[in-house]
């Protein structure tokens, strides 16, 4: 069998925890921030986790992550 290719686009995006779930970064911090209250913004700096219905699309798109 060939190696299989990461689906770059998702490996600049997700990157693996040790429990094998996927972190991620929130949207919505990019543009038109003025508007954005403090405590909207700060907790937009978190990293979250990548929803458990999400996980398995992840999985394929990152095979050896």
């Amino acid at each position: 069998m060939p190696k299989l290719k990461s689906n770059r686009g998702a490996a600049k995006r997700f990157a693996r925890t040790a429990n094998g779930g996927f972190k991620r970064n929130a949207s919505h911090r990019r543009h038109i921030l003025t508007k954005k209250t403090t405590k909207r913004k700060r907790q937009l700096r978190a990293v979250h986790l990548l929803h458990k219905s999400d996980v398995r699309a992840a999985h394929r798109m990152l095979p050896y992550c």
